[in-house]
């Protein structure tokens, strides 16, 4: 018998629309639903434990999203044929779902929680990442997990001024945003994306566009869980308190955290002053007491640290490190630090600090994408790297973290629409975070425009960023600009900001609090703007545009297109002529076929090189026009002609006749060219007798009065 399904549907307004359904699949699941639009259907679980792990004061919440091949009728590339570690456009969805997610779980609930999405079918017309955080929270709506406020996320795009929902990739790209959004009913809880320069209130429309159709799909849910039958939410037990504990341990630190704060320091000394705190604390309670209850003592203080900083910020308008809230740190740049990479930067902004390099190379270096979803290249890609001694800790290296996946896709949208588009590299930006305090997905920025302009790459025009925070306790507030490692991990917002002097080209926004006001926002978002370009100018005063050319040891690139019908001249039979050709001239010839063309990559270091394989494809393909004159080089003398090479193109090779020498009669082509000789000749063309090209070299020259007959 098949079960009961029950199912909800999402009119999008434009003759598309999405189901939520459930009761058939997965049933041991706490919760399950597929979700569809078009033929793209998503499994969404969640799965929570019904107890806690004993010391655990955290939501040990794990999102995973994959994609499976077969939804796309492929097969998995490689060896084994089989989904392995996540692509990074899966944790890049993780991420964006586990974001929204997170801060709307009870803050007393810690059962690890597991949310399983599943791209099971894909559509090439339907994007499926739009769909995860709707198919996350409907899962979450049917089961009995605490999860009390429902939420959705959607892609927002603007395409010839008009914006849209969920648009298909190729959609996507006439577009000038590309924004994912995450929200509650009531507020926006995460903003992601990259534009083409557009203006805050720009964004914002965008914003407020997508909240609405989001409230309409969290609708949906709610009469979804309303037709399922809503269960009972689970009860559990919730975090250890102790009111007597909390008020002697506030009353111990709150006056001293408060006037550490007050005064501003640097992150090591703070540190050290709030543990020297913390140890007075404990000094008041016996060792049975912290034995029992230490728990509760380390906790209470971290609360009573965070009342104490925050009401500093809202009550004196002075931060951690003595800035006001509109002040930006100090900031040093440097480029050409490392002496043999193509481009180098060096950015450091108060305690954050970030190295980047650049690559140039062909394409035969561009970062290639398959996955279920998309296939395609990148010729632009960035990598960022965050060790543990950038933060003055030692832990273990573990492969990249989901945290590097996301910090370093974000920066690359801030980069990318500032590479022209006719650039002919494959360029990797890499960034190494060496200190940290602060935003380093934003120095890292920084230093890629850098690294970009010192390495010769002709970029639009340069992009700085900047990581706001918030502080507010419901009627007060405070943004703040360039936020600290604390004020990110004290504050309700982390909203990061990149653009140009012209626009934002990138942002992410994390909310921690619920009903965030679109006033305040905008303020972040002009405040942001001041920032920027603040930054933007310490930026341009090191290197004020790309350099004119690429540095003497960084390799030069060189495109020709050539005919098709030439390729094969030019790789030659089993890539002899090709391969010799890179030997000889030190380069790396790189030949793609595009519309019955051959796209020819030139990459060396070495000038002469270069023009050696440009004389080489001119020689390959040199044809040459009925009647025109060209230089020829006497190669080989034949008792009935002479073969002669063009000069312009070594290698091609053509028969002189001996009858088209000279007006005269010749007998010995000795009499009138020798080996070496250099002189003009006459293209004629086919011969149609005998089927091969024809020169001349007495058609350039009058011919002679013929002399009369005597009588």
């Amino acid at each position: 018998m098949i079960p009961q399904l029950f199912v909800e549907k999402i009119d999008l307004g434009d003759g598309r629309s999405i189901t939520i359904e459930t009761g058939r699949l997965a049933k041991q699941a706490d919760g399950s639903v597929v979700v569809r639009m078009g033929d793209t259907m998503i499994l969404a679980t969640a799965v929570s434990a019904r107890t806690s792990n004993p010391g655990v004061d955290f939501l040990p919440l794990t999102v995973d999203y994959r994609e499976k091949f077969a939804a796309a009728g492929r097969f998995p590339g490689g060896f084994f044929k089989r989904e392995a570690r996540p692509s990074d456009s899966e944790v890049l969805t993780m991420r964006l779902v586990d974001r929204v997610l997170r801060p709307l779980f009870p803050d007393d609930y810690h059962a690890e929680t597991q949310v399983m999405i599943q791209l099971m079918s894909h559509d090439e017309e339907v994007m499926p990442d739009a769909l995860a955080g709707l198919a996350a929270s409907a899962a979450l709506a049917v089961s009995d997990i605490p999860f009390y406020n429902l939420i959705s996320e959607v892609r927002v795009a603007r395409i010839d001024g008009k914006l849209v929902i969920n648009p298909s990739r190729e959609e996507l790209e006439k577009s000038d945003i590309d924004m994912m959004i995450g929200a509650s009913m009531d507020s926006v809880a995460m903003v992601e994306g990259e534009m083409k320069e557009i203006s805050e209130a720009e964004m914002i429309e965008a914003i407020k566009f997508a909240h609405e159709a989001i409230k309409v799909q969290i609708q949906a849910q709610y009469r979804l869980q309303e037709a399922f039958g809503k269960k009972e939410i689970r009860t559990y037990e919730g975090e250890k308190e102790n009111e007597e504990i909390y008020k002697k341990v506030k009353a111990a630190a709150y006056d001293k955290i408060y006037a550490i704060a007050k005064v501003g320091s640097a992150k090591h000394e703070r540190g050290a002053a709030f543990a020297e705190v913390k140890e007075e604390v404990k000094a008041l309670f016996t060792e049975e007491e912290l034995a029992a209850d230490g728990d509760l003592v380390s906790k209470y203080f971290y609360k009573t640290n965070k009342e104490a900083v925050r009401n500093v910020v809202l009550e004196l308008g002075v931060r951690l490190d003595g800035r006001k809230t509109t002040d930006i740190r100090p900031i040093w740049c440097e480029t050409d630090y490392l002496p043999r990479v193509h481009g180098s930067s060096l950015f450091t902004r108060g305690e954050t600090q970030a190295l980047a390099t650049v690559t140039l190379g062909t394409s035969r270096e561009a970062n290639q994408i398959d996955s279920p979803s998309e296939q395609g290249e990148e010729k632009f890609y960035l990598h960022y790297n965050f060790p543990p001694f950038s933060t003055g800790e030692a832990k273990p290296l573990r492969g990249t973290s989901r945290r590097e996946v996301g910090h370093g896709n974000l920066a690359q949208r801030a980069l990318k629409n500032m590479i022209p588009a006719d650039c002919p590299y494959t360029i990797r930006v890499v960034s190494e975070v060496l200190e940290s305090n602060g935003s380093s997905s934003m120095a890292t920025v920084c230093a890629g425009t850098m690294a970009l302009m010192d390495a010769g790459v002709q970029m639009v025009k340069p992009v700085s960023g900047i990581a706001m925070g918030l502080i507010t306790d419901g009627e007060k507030f405070a943004v703040l600009s360039d936020i600290l490692g604390d004020e990110d991990h004290l504050g309700d917002m982390d909203f990061k900001v990149t653009g140009t002097a012209d626009g934002i080209t990138a942002c992410q926004m994390d909310i921690k609090i619920d009903g965030l006001r679109y006033d305040i926002m905008e303020q972040a978002l002009a405040q942001a703007r001041d920032g920027r370009l603040h930054i933007l100018g310490k930026l341009t005063e090191t290197i004020a545009a790309p350099r004119v050319d690429v540095k003497a040891h960084a390799p030069k690139i060189i495109t020709r297109t050539i005919p098709g019908n030439f390729i094969g001249a030019l790789i030659g039979p089993g890539g002899k002529v090709i391969q010799e050709l890179q030997k000889a001239t030190g380069t790396t010839i790189v030949i793609n076929e595009v519309d019955e063309q051959g796209v020819i990559e030139i990459l060396g270091t070495d000038p002469a090189g270069i023009e050696a394989v440009l004389a080489k494809i001119a020689s390959i393909t040199f044809k040459p026009q009925m009647g025109e004159a060209y230089e020829v080089k006497v190669i080989k003398m034949l008792d009935f002609g002479a073969v002669v090479e063009y000069t312009a193109a070594p290698g091609n090779e053509v028969l002189l006749h001996v009858s088209e020498l000279a007006w005269e009669r010749t007998e010995n082509v000795a009499d009138v060219v020798k080996m070496g000789d250099v002189f003009q000749v006459k293209y004629l063309g086919v011969d149609p007798k005998t089927k091969k090209e024809k020169v001349s070299k007495k058609a350039l020259v009058p011919r002679p009065p013929r002399e009369e007959k005597k009588e």
